[in-house]
């Protein structure tokens, strides 16, 4: 069973020494209906202290205020996602009505584009906010599923999550509730991308020799399928190094169409994954990925570029 906190909890935690804010979060997933669309969002419960602590800024109309919160007012702050697909457009939604397990919400305000989301998970920008005074219909304990603080400095962040874990041991056990530090989170993301990152490069080395290998063995059945062309051109005059370079440019040149067609597969894909985590290009990357490939090029070109570049002219012109 999921522990829930009362106000008692929030006094208490909002008492310890470098806290700023402590803010009742209440969250539930319910169906939405709009003005164009029913959809099911996520619900967060909260004060009006949450927009400071998340760093939301509002687009259009207001968000929610402390008389909000104290009248429990049917009033929400919804995400510009939201407001798109509820209403058609974010300046539509200001002022309409939102109806929410059978009880009727106005909307006051659209916040700013946050982001966020990813593996999946929904998009801060989806998100409704509602006092949590005003959320009782579905929410009858009156009581909340977490708490977000706000502290007033980095250092005392380690100091008061021991003192947060010490009070709340005396109403609860050790494993019905977890303080957990922002840091804490965006280390397992980083461990998680860092995890991805190094499979990726092994995927990626593997794909560089293999295509390599692919590349020589095309440009040395290109030596043997031109040997005559390159004994007439050693015999009216072409040195060594001009059928080496010849090669090597053959060799870097497939495998240059192969980089960009690479780019354009990667392009594709981050296209479609934009609406699900925010990936991109950038022109760093598209360089490198073009150097790489060119680099492949010219390593897996030279045994066949200079095998071709010591053929015997007479040889090679008698060669069937």
């Amino acid at each position: 069973m999921i522990t829930q906190f009362d106000n008692n909890d929030i006094k208490t935690l909002k008492r310890l020494n470098g806290v700023v804010h402590a803010i009742p979060v209440f969250e539930k997933v319910m169906k939405v209906k709009g003005n164009i669309e029913t959809k099911n969002y996520e619900i967060t419960a909260t004060t009006e202290e949450i927009f400071n602590v998340l760093t939301l800024r509002i687009e259009y109309g207001r968000l929610f205020e402390k008389s909000d919160v104290s009248k429990g007012s049917k009033k929400l702050v919804i995400g510009p996602k939201a407001a798109d697909t509820l209403f058609g457009s974010r300046k539509n939604a200001i002022g309409n009505n939102i109806s929410i397990s059978g009880s009727t919400y106005k909307v006051i305000g659209v916040f700013e584009e946050k982001g966020g989301g990813g593996f999946g998970g929904p998009s801060i920008d989806e998100n409704i906010y509602m006092p949590f005074t005003a959320s009782y219909s579905f929410n009858p304990t009156k009581k909340f599923i977490s708490v977000y603080m706000k502290i007033e400095n980095e250092t005392l962040v380690p100091i008061v999550k021991q003192e947060a874990e010490k009070v709340l041991l005396k109403k609860y056990k050790e494993d019905e509730f977890s303080v957990i530090e922002q840091t804490e989170i965006l280390n397992t993301i980083n461990s998680i991308f860092g995890v991805l990152n190094s499979i990726l490069v092994a995927i990626a080395a593997i794909s560089l020799v293999v295509g390599g290998i692919g590349i020589m063995n095309i440009m040395f059945v290109s030596v043997i399928e031109r040997i005559r062309e390159i004994g007439i051109r050693r015999a009216i005059g072409a040195k060594k190094v001009d059928i080496l370079w010849q090669f090597l440019a053959e060799a870097v040149l497939l495998s240059g169409i192969g980089g960009v067609l690479g780019l354009l597969t990667a392009f594709a894909g981050v296209v479609a994954l934009q609406p699900i985590i925010p990936a991109y290009i950038d022109i760093t990357t598209v360089l490198i990925a073009l150097g790489v490939s060119s680099g492949v090029g010219v390593l897996f070109g030279v045994l066949p570029a200079k095998q071709a570049a010591e053929l015997s002219p007479i040889e090679a012109i008698r060669y069937e």
